[in-house]
């Protein structure tokens, strides 16, 4: 047990130093002036059965302050709810900026919905304002007023072609403080922003809630065709941008949040498991890899603390404590930024758990033909 112990503490201080800091929550938008001609941005929303959400989310984009033209571009994508309907009422009573709301009917066979209403929403966009920018976001997330203003500074500032913020995820009842932390921790441990930020370097990821995407490097990229049947489409989406020769940025968000509660722990576990196991590009050895990974860096410290302190064995105790107390320091800027309580870090081990069942769970849904399944729709493995 003590050599498992030093392996785990090991893990930790190399995750600590040289996974890109990603444990710090301090990467947000680059420096930013405003530009002496503010370009024409398209904002695309692709959105399915999203009736319940769509009054918090699409009154912030059509009050958005932007100096420049911009219109928004609704994508139903076969709701059943109303959502379409419902997005013209809305325009129609709040006003600002225009709205144009569009079905393209099913998708075709290679595509995922998703990327399809997407690909819907730029062919008009560019019919309709032969836009320099498209701002891809998703009918869930809220933007203050002066988030695509930012965004485009920000992306003319620095010379991005993609600027891409982590919505601030709700985290209201206990499974959402449970989860959704240990969430964006994990995502930034995998993808290290510092990484996905250096030019040349091979990280690239991006959230899907929020991206401004230069239009001539989605050309370039070939976006959205070059990717129709990614499930996980915002990292594929960086990965074709930065492969091409772009400029990437992605770090969390002050002033963009996501309004979709997960009030359930099966919600949330839906959310996790429907797109786990295809990041591990449906390979039973990643699978293997990941759960014993999982194990030693999140599950081993405690449970090592506690047998050492049964058994009087206080080095492996003191690896053991060691490891956690590393992990939850780490974990302290994540529950900072979510607004939780110091005391919920040392819970990490167990929220790492459920993320493995979830994984594990995400593998068993695959094989039996209803991987990445979602409102209603199963993608198979590309």
């Amino acid at each position: 047990m003590e050599w498992i112990g030093a392996g785990s503490l090991l893990a930790w201080v190399w995750l600590l130093l040289g996974q890109g800091f990603f444990w710090r929550t301090d990467v947000r938008l680059p420096d930013r002036r405003d530009p002496e001609r503010w370009p024409t941005v398209a904002v695309v929303v692709p959105a399915r059965d999203e009736a319940a959400v769509l009054p918090d989310s699409l009154p912030s984009l059509l009050g958005q302050k932007y100096p420049g033209r911009a219109e928004v571009f609704l994508v139903d994508d076969g709701s059943t709810d109303g959502t379409g309907a419902l997005a013209r009422q809305l325009a129609a009573a709040r006003g600002g900026l225009p709205l144009t709301v569009s079905a393209p009917g099913d998708p075709e066979p290679g595509w995922t919905g998703k990327l399809w209403a997407v690909r819907h929403g730029i062919a008009l966009a560019r019919e309709r304002v032969a836009p320099e920018y498209l701002l891809l976001t998703d009918a869930d997330i809220a933007h203050d007023p002066d988030s695509l203003r930012e965004l485009v500074a920000a992306a003319r500032s620095a010379g991005l072609d993609l600027v891409s913020q982590m919505a601030r995820l709700r985290a209201v009842t206990f499974w959402e403080r449970l989860i959704v932390p240990a969430f964006v921790y994990f995502f930034g441990q995998l993808y290290p922003f510092r990484w996905v930020n250096r030019p040349g370097a091979r990280t690239a990821a991006a959230a899907g809630g929020c991206v401004l995407l230069r239009r001539e490097a989605a050309e370039r990229a070939g976006i959205p065709d070059a990717i129709r049947h990614a499930v996980i489409d915002d990292v594929t989406l960086a990965r074709a941008v930065k492969r091409s020769g772009g400029t990437i940025w992605l770090g969390l968000a002050d002033r963009v949040d996501s309004v979709r509660p997960y009030p359930r722990p099966g919600e949330l576990w839906r959310m996790v498991s429907r797109s786990a196991y295809a990041q591990l590009r449906h390979q039973p050895l990643l699978l293997l890899g990941t759960v014993l990974g999982l194990a030693l860096v999140y599950l081993v410290p405690p449970v090592a603390l506690a047998a050492g302190l049964a058994d009087g064995d206080t080095a492996v105790a003191a690896l053991g404590g060691a490891a956690w107390a590393v992990m939850c320091g780490t974990y302290l800027p994540m529950l900072r930024y979510y607004g939780q309580p110091p005391w919920a870090a040392p819970l990490l081990p167990f929220t790492a758990l459920l993320y493995l069942l979830m994984t594990v769970d995400s593998a068993v849904q695959h094989y039996r033909g209803r991987g990445a399944a979602w409102k209603g729709r199963t993608y198979p493995a590309p």
